[in-house]
Protein backbone atom coordinates (compact mmCIF):
# COMPACT_ATOMS: atom_id res chain seq x y z
CA UNK A 1 0.00 0.00 0.00
CA UNK A 2 1.11 3.40 -0.80
CA UNK A 3 0.84 6.67 0.60
CA UNK A 4 2.26 10.25 -0.74
CA UNK A 5 3.15 13.44 1.65
CA UNK A 6 3.31 16.51 -0.49
CA UNK A 7 4.86 19.46 1.37
CA UNK A 8 5.92 23.16 1.21
CA UNK A 9 9.07 24.16 3.69
CA UNK A 10 8.49 27.29 5.59
CA UNK A 11 10.78 29.39 8.03
CA UNK A 12 9.06 28.04 11.11
CA UNK A 13 7.44 24.98 9.84
CA UNK A 14 6.57 22.27 7.00
CA UNK A 15 2.89 22.17 5.84
CA UNK A 16 1.31 19.15 3.21
CA UNK A 17 -1.19 17.07 1.71
CA UNK A 18 -1.22 13.27 2.90
CA UNK A 19 -2.84 11.30 -0.26
CA UNK A 20 -3.89 7.67 -0.81
CA UNK A 21 -4.78 6.68 -4.63
CA UNK A 22 -4.72 10.51 -5.80
CA UNK A 23 -7.45 10.74 -2.82
CA UNK A 24 -6.50 13.50 -0.35
CA UNK A 25 -6.69 12.29 3.36
CA UNK A 26 -5.44 14.96 5.93
CA UNK A 27 -3.25 17.53 6.00
CA UNK A 28 0.02 17.52 7.29
CA UNK A 29 2.22 19.79 9.85
CA UNK A 30 6.06 18.98 10.90
CA UNK A 31 9.02 21.35 12.13
CA UNK A 32 10.65 23.31 9.15
CA UNK A 33 13.44 22.07 7.31
CA UNK A 34 17.14 22.09 9.26
CA UNK A 35 19.17 19.47 7.27
CA UNK A 36 18.14 16.69 8.73
CA UNK A 37 19.37 17.39 12.53
CA UNK A 38 17.78 15.08 14.84
CA UNK A 39 14.74 17.03 17.05
CA UNK A 40 14.71 20.38 15.37
CA UNK A 41 14.01 19.32 11.60
CA UNK A 42 11.46 17.33 9.43
CA UNK A 43 13.05 14.00 7.53
CA UNK A 44 14.05 14.05 4.11
CA UNK A 45 12.18 13.38 1.05
CA UNK A 46 12.07 9.74 0.52
CA UNK A 47 10.01 6.69 0.80
CA UNK A 48 9.56 4.74 4.32
CA UNK A 49 7.57 1.99 5.56
CA UNK A 50 5.09 2.24 8.24
CA UNK A 51 4.16 0.09 10.85
CA UNK A 52 1.00 0.83 13.14
CA UNK A 53 2.37 0.92 16.67
CA UNK A 54 0.28 1.34 20.26
CA UNK A 55 1.73 3.03 23.28
CA UNK A 56 -0.02 4.46 26.36
CA UNK A 57 1.36 7.72 25.71
CA UNK A 58 0.54 8.07 22.21
CA UNK A 59 -2.36 5.44 21.80
CA UNK A 60 -2.25 4.25 17.98
CA UNK A 61 0.30 5.97 15.44
CA UNK A 62 2.79 5.32 13.02
CA UNK A 63 6.44 4.30 13.47
CA UNK A 64 8.84 5.61 10.30
CA UNK A 65 11.12 3.03 9.49
CA UNK A 66 14.24 3.42 8.37
CA UNK A 67 14.83 7.64 8.03
CA UNK A 68 19.01 8.16 7.55
CA UNK A 69 20.72 8.94 10.33
CA UNK A 70 17.41 9.42 12.56
CA UNK A 71 15.52 6.67 14.82
CA UNK A 72 11.92 6.98 16.64
CA UNK A 73 10.08 9.11 14.00
CA UNK A 74 6.54 8.70 14.15
CA UNK A 75 2.88 9.46 12.64
CA UNK A 76 1.49 10.63 15.93
CA UNK A 77 -1.25 13.71 17.03
CA UNK A 78 -0.06 17.48 17.95
CA UNK A 79 -1.36 20.41 17.04
CA UNK A 80 1.53 22.58 16.81
CA UNK A 81 4.85 21.77 15.36
CA UNK A 82 7.08 24.29 17.26
CA UNK A 83 5.69 23.00 20.70
CA UNK A 84 4.93 19.10 20.41
CA UNK A 85 6.99 17.63 17.83
CA UNK A 86 10.80 16.77 17.68
CA UNK A 87 11.14 15.62 14.35
CA UNK A 88 7.70 13.64 14.01
CA UNK A 89 5.20 14.05 11.68
CA UNK A 90 1.45 14.99 12.57
CA UNK A 91 -1.54 14.88 10.54
CA UNK A 92 -4.30 17.41 11.16
CA UNK A 93 -7.84 17.93 9.57
CA UNK A 94 -7.17 21.09 9.15
CA UNK A 95 -4.36 23.62 8.75
CA UNK A 96 -4.38 27.32 10.77
CA UNK A 97 -1.15 28.16 10.11
CA UNK A 98 2.28 27.38 9.29
CA UNK A 99 3.12 24.04 11.43
CA UNK A 100 -0.31 24.67 13.17
CA UNK A 101 -3.28 22.69 13.32
CA UNK A 102 -6.55 21.19 14.54
CA UNK A 103 -8.27 17.76 15.00
CA UNK A 104 -4.47 15.80 14.85
CA UNK A 105 -6.38 12.86 16.76
CA UNK A 106 -9.04 12.63 14.09
CA UNK A 107 -6.81 12.78 10.94
CA UNK A 108 -4.78 10.17 12.64
CA UNK A 109 -7.55 8.02 13.61
CA UNK A 110 -9.17 8.29 9.82
CA UNK A 111 -5.40 7.46 8.44
CA UNK A 112 -4.99 4.27 10.51
CA UNK A 113 -8.46 3.36 10.05
CA UNK A 114 -7.88 4.05 5.75
CA UNK A 115 -4.76 2.12 5.63
CA UNK A 116 -6.50 -0.78 7.53
CA UNK A 117 -9.46 -0.95 5.24
CA UNK A 118 -7.03 -0.59 1.74
CA UNK A 119 -3.87 -3.00 3.24
CA UNK A 120 -4.12 -6.26 2.04
CA UNK A 121 -3.39 -9.05 4.87
CA UNK A 122 0.94 -8.79 5.54
CA UNK A 123 1.52 -5.88 3.20
CA UNK A 124 4.00 -3.39 3.87
CA UNK A 125 2.84 0.21 3.70
CA UNK A 126 4.82 2.72 2.24
CA UNK A 127 5.11 6.58 2.65
CA UNK A 128 6.82 8.61 -0.01
CA UNK A 129 7.57 12.06 0.74
CA UNK A 130 8.14 14.48 -1.84
CA UNK A 131 8.70 18.45 -1.10
CA UNK A 132 7.58 21.41 -3.38
CA UNK A 133 11.05 20.57 -5.73
CA UNK A 134 9.68 17.34 -6.79
CA UNK A 135 6.57 16.13 -9.27
CA UNK A 136 4.06 14.16 -8.31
Amino acid sequence: MDLFLHRTHYRTGTNGGLFHRNRFLCFSIELPWHVNQHNISCIPDGTYELEIFYSIQFKHHLLVKGVPQRSGILILPANDVLNELGGCIAPVSQLTGIGKGLGSRKALDLLILRIEAFREPGEAVFLTICSEHCGR
